[in-house]
């Protein structure tokens, strides 16, 4: 995980995960739309996760 992913999840979650698949963007949108940090969390948590 690089510093700019880190950063783009931080300030626009969805974005983040775009090449994660369409489930992530839209779970991480929908947290992201209901409050901030958890959309973040979210993001963060998919970014860190080692298997596809």
């Amino acid at each position: 995980m690089s510093i700019w992913r880190v950063l783009l999840s931080i300030l626009f979650p969805p974005l983040a995960v775009l090449d994660k698949g369409c489930g992530s963007i839209i779970i991480v949108f929908i947290l992201t739309c209901c409050a901030w940090v958890p959309g973040v969390i979210a993001a963060l948590v998919i970014l860190n996760n080692t298997n596809k």
